[in-house]
């Protein structure tokens, strides 16, 4: 009798290992047809991913190329200024070394000059050709006396008694002249206004 039972445990045992077995077996291929059904929409998800990729990765190519062509028509326009501030400084210069030139002839002969009047014409020549480069570059002469004041152009130094009415708030005289170029002040003309 004692061997009965054991056997019959035994057999449960069994029986219930068979059926843990069947089980983990049955969740096992359910387990696979799932991976399978997952790996299935995988398959048909991956050529949407693969082709959101694609466009991932020619987006950021193009914002790479764009920033890099960027980065260089900056340097680019950069170089382009310094090389045209250059440039126009050589021009500057070049048009002013034939002034020098002449002051120099001139200070040379203003040591062997007996003769003031020539020295006189020939600085009044060197004083014309320079104002004619000035101009020539777009620099003139602001022309004030006679003009009414405006504070906008003109920077008084000193006001005095009008000599008439018709001078009331004029212009009467110009202690340094004012320059525009290219319509733009560059200096202010300081002057005498009459009150």
């Amino acid at each position: 009798m004692s061997k009965e039972p054991k056997s019959q445990d035994l057999n449960e045992d069994q029986v219930l290992n068979d059926t843990n077995t069947a089980e983990n077996e049955t969740v096992a291929e359910n387990e696979a047809a799932e991976s399978d059904n997952v790996s299935d929409e995988n398959k048909d998800a991956t050529p949407e991913a693969e082709n959101w990729e694609q466009k991932f990765n020619e987006l950021n190519d193009n914002y790479l190329r764009l920033h890099a062509d960027f980065d260089n028509y900056r340097k680019r326009t950069l170089k382009e200024k310094s090389d045209l501030l250059r440039s126009g400084s050589e021009r500057v210069i070049s048009g002013i070394l034939p002034v020098v030139d002449d002051f120099e002839r001139a200070i040379t002969n203003l040591q062997s000059a007996e003769d003031i009047n020539a020295l006189k014409e020939g600085i009044d020549l060197i004083y014309n050709k320079f104002l004619s480069f000035l101009e020539k570059n777009g620099v003139k002469a602001m022309e004030t006396n006679g003009l009414p004041f405006d504070a906008d152009q003109h920077e008084a130094l000193t006001m005095i008694p009008a000599p008439s009415d018709e001078l009331k708030n004029k212009i009467i005289d110009t202690v340094v002249k004012g320059y525009t170029l290219d319509g733009k002040v560059m200096r202010f003309p300081k002057v005498v206004v009459a009150q």
